[in-house]
């Protein structure tokens, strides 16, 4: 069985609901996992756009969260996550706005694509204060044992 990350806000390619994004509540949805390979110590999360700014002409991909070392016990994070509370030993990054946390879906033009990317990880990460996702994609080389990924859509006024 491969590492399986799932919502129950919303499908594989299916639109995020509004409460999830800046025209809603902007708190970050539940997600679920299964399936983690042995010898997983933590798993780490990224949430990303690439069809930034436009998805027509894109530029950048823009970070909406990271978070490392969420304990290999756990098999979810519930909805509002981000700001109620992390898991013990959890530890959320930096995203594109500069904050510490989740930042919902804000598309400003167009139907965007956003990834929430599971990564299994065979170690606890050290000396990350507040990574970014390029800080934390280099601390996971070599370390990541498996890998799972949902993708969600949004656009403004949807």
């Amino acid at each position: 069985m491969a590492l399986v990350l799932t919502s129950p806000a919303f499908a594989n390619n299916g639109a995020i609901p509004k409460q999830y994004t800046c025209e809603g509540a902007d708190i970050s949805p539940p997600l679920s996992w299964s399936a983690a390979p042995q010898g997983t110590k933590t798993f780490a999360l990224i949430v990303d756009d690439p069809d930034a700014p436009d998805p027509r002409a894109p530029k950048m991909t823009w970070v909406h969260w990271v978070i490392q070392n969420i304990p290999a016990d756990a098999q979810s994070l519930p909805e509002g996550a981000a700001e109620r509370g992390m898991p013990a030993g959890a530890l959320q990054g930096l995203n594109d706005w500069k904050r510490t946390g989740y930042g919902g879906p804000c598309p400003p033009i167009g139907t965007h694509r956003y990834f929430h990317k599971l990564y299994a990880v065979d170690t606890v990460l050290s000396g990350l204060d507040h990574p970014t996702k390029a800080q934390l994609l280099n601390a996971l080389k070599g370390h990541v044992l498996a890998e799972a990924q949902l993708v969600g859509t949004y656009q403004k006024g949807g």
